[in-house]
């Protein structure tokens, strides 16, 4: 049993300095990116032309940092508090978005994530997370970003 979407009190409680534990992983393939390129329209050589890439100075196609950033809403379906009584939540935005290190075509990625506020407002729970995803085995992140949920309860 978790903490109720009401008890704000309770919700503040669960904000930390400590990371949650990793995300599962999800590997980041050329068609993937292919796919994203074509939803954008960002065809842009360093993700899709692969001899190009190959020389160019990542070595090889990295990921579009937006697609990087969309498997955010994935990686924050794990982990995280157990909160009782959400009828839904919406995604309110982001206050702080970095991207700070390529995520290579074949690499893994996952995420950690923590609490850092909570705001009572009229229409929920605004609740604020820093989400730090990695490509598996690299201290340094690929995104940081400081996302905003609104939960309904």
């Amino acid at each position: 049993m978790g903490v109720s979407v009401k008890d704000i009190e309770g919700l503040k409680g669960l904000i930390t300095e400590e990371w949650s534990e990793w995300t599962d992983q999800i590997e980041i393939t050329q068609d993937m990116v292919n796919t994203f390129a074509d939803v954008t329209h960002d065809h842009q050589w360093i993700h899709v032309d692969i001899e190009k890439a190959n020389a160019g100075p990542f070595g090889g196609p990295i990921a579009h940092g937006f697609l990087t950033l969309s498997l955010v809403s994935y990686f924050g379906t794990q982990g995280g508090p157990k909160i009782d009584g959400v009828l839904g939540a919406l995604n309110y935005g982001g206050d702080r978005l970095r991207f700070l290190n390529p995520v290579p075509v074949g690499s893994k990625v996952h995420a950690k994530s923590r609490l850092i506020d909570v705001t009572e407002k009229a229409s929920g729970v605004l609740m604020k997370r820093e989400i730090s995803v990695h490509v598996v085995g690299d201290e340094k992140p690929a995104v940081l970003y400081e996302s905003l949920g609104l939960l309904l309860g």
